[in-house]
């Protein structure tokens, strides 16, 4: 039986009270990224109450077969360079974005499915992006990290990270809580981005991001790796 996001089913497995349980199950392995299996007893109470004389067990497999995620890299340098050549061969479809042409064009990321170069602040104001994208902060300066997350923290995205020292980053969070941005949205980006496996060069930092984009896409628990983020505390009101 296939199971579509928007509700739509072809097949069945049945029908019946399993056939709707695994039906939510379904919907929710799509959401996740994360195959489950599901087992059902036949006879117990549950079925006897609800018609199904049949007996015995039952085992359902759900797979969720979902698309390639694009993953959107907000910089093009040396990280996002390595980011770029690596979450290509993981099945990522790879936007880069910078306003540099030097940086960002096909002979340095020829792997890419987009590339724009334009001041990143226009591309936010006329881009939607969808809520399974995946987005990359790692842009070359404190400005530009400003103005892509101030941009991005209202949107429902699949994963949101941000590059930088915790110093950094706190210093970005207090002025966008300044600014009004509430702080559940703030609390819902990873910063600083990727898994502790004491990455140093670009390359190691660039496997620790795309190491968690796969987490996230898969739908494991990698908090255990996840780097000690900093202390976000709303403003306190003005007297």
């Amino acid at each position: 039986m296939l199971v579509f996001a928007d509700g739509r089913t072809v097949g069945t497995i049945g029908g019946g009270c399993y056939e709707n349980d695994a039906f939510w199950k379904a919907r929710g392995a799509l959401e996740s990224g994360r195959p489950v299996l599901l087992h059902y007893e036949l006879n117990d109470d549950f079925a006897q109450e609800n018609g199904l004389i049949c007996g015995g067990q039952m085992d359902v497999h759900v797979d969720p077969l979902v698309p390639s995620p694009h993953l959107y890299i907000i910089g093009a340098g040396h990280v996002g360079w390595h980011l770029a050549r690596a979450a290509a061969d993981a099945d990522f479809h790879v936007h880069v974005v910078d306003d540099r042409e030097k940086f960002a064009n096909a002979d340095r990321f020829p792997q890419a499915c987009e590339i724009v170069v334009e001041p990143i602040a226009e591309w936010f104001e006329r881009t939607d992006l969808t809520p399974g994208s995946y987005v990359v902060i790692v842009t070359r300066g404190h400005q530009g990290d400003l103005d892509a997350l101030r941009a991005l923290a209202p949107k429902d995205l699949r994963y949101l990270g941000l590059i930088g020292s915790r110093a950094k980053i706190t210093r970005i969070q207090d002025a966008l809580l300044t600014e009004g941005i509430p702080a559940e949205q703030l609390r819902r980006v990873h910063a600083p981005i990727g898994l502790d496996i004491g990455a140093v060069t670009p390359a190691e930092i660039a496997i620790s991001i795309l190491a968690q984009l796969i987490a996230v896409r898969r739908g494991a628990d990698a908090s255990a790796l996840a780097m000690k983020r900093p202390r976000l505390e709303a403003p306190s009101p003005q007297p």
